[in-house]
């Protein structure tokens, strides 16, 4: 593994006081010597590729465990994603730090040996191959679990592995679609249905793997029993979207897409700009706020003297809103403003711009990754803070096959004749780098 990655400097690193009330500080440590990792020395066999598979490993890796990642000959697909730094694709690297990696290729019968080998020594083994296909591969769980009774095994799929939908290709975009969020955002924005910016079924999907993996540590704990846990990103989606329940339950009723007049409601929260066109994005649905606005000091006015009249006027209530937010000229005199009324606000910004701000040094909530070719990678850290445990990167992302002999040798015993003879029968890939 490469050098420990360095935590951008920030002055509240060192201060324990800026804790918040009630929150244990953690035990001194002797100088250079760091604090444990609640995963260390669990082994992990990285079966997964592209996102949710890899978010879900990646977290464990920031916890601890030793994560080796299996890739095919031709790599992780998102190795192919530009930009690159120091030869590695920059979306690889924020999924993959602190992993070693072997490439091995499971179509030789050889190959799949050697994986189901690699499998049976580890504790925990995740795929997100489509229902079926690591089974085909003699990967499946079954095989792994015979192998090692006490493995974890935990299969991630779009729409999960049993089902007329179980063997469907399954994609972020296509299951945003599918469950409801791209229908929901486009009637709550009155607009054209578009894709999600972002891949979040992917992410939420990827988290809710770690937390049924820890389940069955736990009760391997407990019990002794290894365990298979099984996700699909369709019912994550579900789960994890708010106002999935109330939409089905106003159907239910007979009263499907109705509008709700609450300030609960994030897709009514205003977007306002400064009087330099500075675009801020403020807290609640301002019909269910509006008493907060008036102490902020928004004119009040006889129109919006009720929740009903406000609704029926949002749209003037909004312009309203717009005019008194244009007429201040910085942010932190708008702040001022709104904080008397306990409106939260904040600019819109970039993930470039937030990068570099002073709160983002202070949590050091990035970290700078060294490549071995002299590129230095800012990377987002591990949100977790533990008192005496530690979380978050270790290393950087590897070259595919990297960890090829390393692995093999530590793991499995294998001589460097037999690994010789593994490459030249082309079973394992090492990518020229």
């Amino acid at each position: 593994m490469s050098a420990m990655p360095r935590m951008l400097p920030g002055p509240a690193r060192s201060r324990q006081a800026q804790l918040p009330s009630g929150m244990a500080t953690a035990a001194p440590n002797r100088p250079g010597t760091p604090k444990p990792r609640p995963l260390s020395g669990l082994r992990v066999l990285d079966l997964t590729r592209i996102l949710s598979g890899p978010h879900c490993t990646k977290q464990l890796a920031d916890l601890g465990a030793d994560v080796i990642k299996l890739e095919p000959p031709e790599g992780d697909m998102t190795r192919t994603a530009q930009p690159k730094r120091g030869g590695i694709s920059v979306l690889f690297s924020q999924f993959n730090t602190g992993k070693r990696s072997v490439s091995v290729d499971l179509t030789k019968p050889e190959g799949r040996a050697l994986a189901l080998e690699l499998a049976a020594a580890c504790d925990i083994v995740v795929e997100n191959f489509r229902p079926g296909v690591a089974a085909r591969l003699g990967l499946g769980p079954d095989a792994v679990r015979a192998a090692n009774p006490r493995s974890i095994y935990c299969s991630i799929s779009g729409w999960g592995q049993t089902g007329q939908a179980a063997t469907r290709r399954a994609y972020a975009q296509i299951v945003h679609a599918e469950v409801g969020v791209v229908e929901f955002a486009s009637r709550k924005h009155r607009r054209e249905p578009i894709s999600e910016a972002s891949a979040h079924a992917d992410i939420e999907t990827g988290m809710q793997a770690v937390a049924g993996i820890l389940a069955a540590l736990y009760h391997r704990e407990q019990t002794g029993q290894g365990g298979y846990v099984e996700v699909s990103m369709a019912e994550t989606v579900l789960g994890a979207h708010e106002w999935s329940a109330t939409e089905i339950a106003l159907a239910d009723m007979g009263r499907p897409g109705e509008e709700q007049l609450h300030s609960f409601g994030s897709y009514n929260a205003p977007i306002l700009a400064l009087a330099d066109g500075t675009p801020v994005a403020f807290s609640g649905d301002p019909v269910g706020t509006w008493a907060n606005w008036v102490k902020a000091g928004v004119p009040d006015e006889p129109r919006f003297a009720d929740r009903e009249h406000r609704a029926a006027h949002r749209r003037d209530l909004v312009d309203h809103l717009r005019t008194w937010v244009s007429g201040f000229s910085t942010l932190s005199a708008l702040g001022a403003a709104v904080d008397v009324g306990k409106i939260a606000y904040g600019p819109v910004g970039t993930f470039a711009e937030l990068a570099d701000k002073d709160w983002m040094r202070e949590r050091g909530a990035l970290v700078e990754v060294d490549d071995r070719a002299g590129a230095t990678l800012r990377l987002p850290r591990s949100p977790l803070r533990f008192d005496h445990l530690e979380a978050g990167t270790r290393g950087r992302a590897a070259h595919q096959g990297e960890h090829n002999a390393e692995v093999l040798g530590e793991v499995l015993g294998r001589s460097e004749d037999e690994i010789k003879q593994l490459r030249a029968a082309e079973v394992l890939r090492d990518r020229p780098q």
